[in-house]
Protein backbone atom coordinates (compact mmCIF):
# COMPACT_ATOMS: atom_id res chain seq x y z
CA UNK A 1 0.00 0.00 0.00
CA UNK A 2 1.04 3.55 -1.03
CA UNK A 3 2.15 5.64 1.67
CA UNK A 4 2.25 10.03 1.64
CA UNK A 5 3.98 12.47 3.18
CA UNK A 6 2.46 15.73 3.88
CA UNK A 7 5.19 18.01 4.69
CA UNK A 8 4.39 21.60 6.31
CA UNK A 9 0.73 21.28 7.38
CA UNK A 10 -0.34 24.70 9.30
CA UNK A 11 -1.10 23.85 13.13
CA UNK A 12 -4.47 24.78 12.89
CA UNK A 13 -5.41 22.31 9.86
CA UNK A 14 -3.21 19.41 12.13
CA UNK A 15 -5.37 20.50 15.07
CA UNK A 16 -8.80 20.63 12.74
CA UNK A 17 -8.19 16.95 11.57
CA UNK A 18 -7.18 15.89 15.06
CA UNK A 19 -10.81 17.35 16.09
CA UNK A 20 -12.45 15.87 13.07
CA UNK A 21 -11.36 12.28 14.03
CA UNK A 22 -12.06 12.70 17.77
CA UNK A 23 -15.60 13.25 16.67
CA UNK A 24 -15.55 10.45 14.45
CA UNK A 25 -13.80 7.81 16.76
CA UNK A 26 -10.65 7.74 14.30
CA UNK A 27 -7.48 7.95 14.69
CA UNK A 28 -5.89 11.18 12.98
CA UNK A 29 -3.95 9.03 10.15
CA UNK A 30 -7.32 7.11 9.57
CA UNK A 31 -9.27 10.17 9.28
CA UNK A 32 -7.16 11.96 6.73
CA UNK A 33 -7.19 8.31 4.19
CA UNK A 34 -11.19 8.55 5.10
CA UNK A 35 -10.98 12.85 3.30
CA UNK A 36 -8.87 11.97 0.77
CA UNK A 37 -10.92 9.11 -0.31
CA UNK A 38 -14.15 10.96 -0.20
CA UNK A 39 -12.08 14.32 -2.17
CA UNK A 40 -10.76 11.83 -5.18
CA UNK A 41 -12.81 8.60 -5.55
CA UNK A 42 -16.25 9.26 -7.24
CA UNK A 43 -19.22 9.02 -4.89
CA UNK A 44 -21.99 6.81 -5.20
CA UNK A 45 -24.27 9.41 -6.87
CA UNK A 46 -22.09 10.92 -9.58
CA UNK A 47 -21.73 10.06 -13.27
CA UNK A 48 -19.05 7.62 -13.62
CA UNK A 49 -19.54 6.24 -9.69
CA UNK A 50 -18.24 2.44 -9.72
CA UNK A 51 -21.94 0.40 -9.17
CA UNK A 52 -21.59 -2.44 -6.87
CA UNK A 53 -23.53 -5.40 -8.20
CA UNK A 54 -25.36 -6.41 -4.67
CA UNK A 55 -26.73 -2.61 -4.06
CA UNK A 56 -27.96 -2.34 -7.77
CA UNK A 57 -29.78 -5.55 -7.34
CA UNK A 58 -31.32 -4.92 -4.22
CA UNK A 59 -32.13 -1.25 -5.78
CA UNK A 60 -34.37 -3.02 -8.04
CA UNK A 61 -35.32 -5.50 -5.94
CA UNK A 62 -36.81 -2.51 -3.71
CA UNK A 63 -38.26 -0.58 -6.89
CA UNK A 64 -40.58 -4.06 -8.41
CA UNK A 65 -43.59 -4.71 -7.13
CA UNK A 66 -44.76 -7.72 -8.30
CA UNK A 67 -48.92 -8.78 -8.22
CA UNK A 68 -49.37 -12.22 -6.14
CA UNK A 69 -49.50 -13.81 -9.59
CA UNK A 70 -46.34 -13.00 -10.98
CA UNK A 71 -44.50 -14.17 -7.35
CA UNK A 72 -46.24 -17.67 -8.01
CA UNK A 73 -44.65 -17.66 -11.57
CA UNK A 74 -40.85 -17.04 -9.92
CA UNK A 75 -41.88 -19.62 -7.01
CA UNK A 76 -43.13 -21.90 -9.59
CA UNK A 77 -40.20 -21.99 -11.69
CA UNK A 78 -37.77 -21.84 -8.69
CA UNK A 79 -35.62 -24.70 -8.40
CA UNK A 80 -36.14 -26.36 -4.40
CA UNK A 81 -33.17 -28.77 -4.62
CA UNK A 82 -30.53 -28.62 -2.17
CA UNK A 83 -27.03 -26.99 -2.89
CA UNK A 84 -24.29 -29.64 -3.60
CA UNK A 85 -21.09 -29.23 -2.11
CA UNK A 86 -18.07 -27.60 -4.26
CA UNK A 87 -15.94 -29.99 -5.83
CA UNK A 88 -12.33 -29.01 -6.38
CA UNK A 89 -10.79 -32.12 -7.52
Amino acid sequence: MAQVLVRNLPDEVHRALRVRAAIHNRSTEAEARSILASAVLPQPSEPGARVKLGTLLAEIGRKVKLTDEEFAIFESARDKSSARAASFE
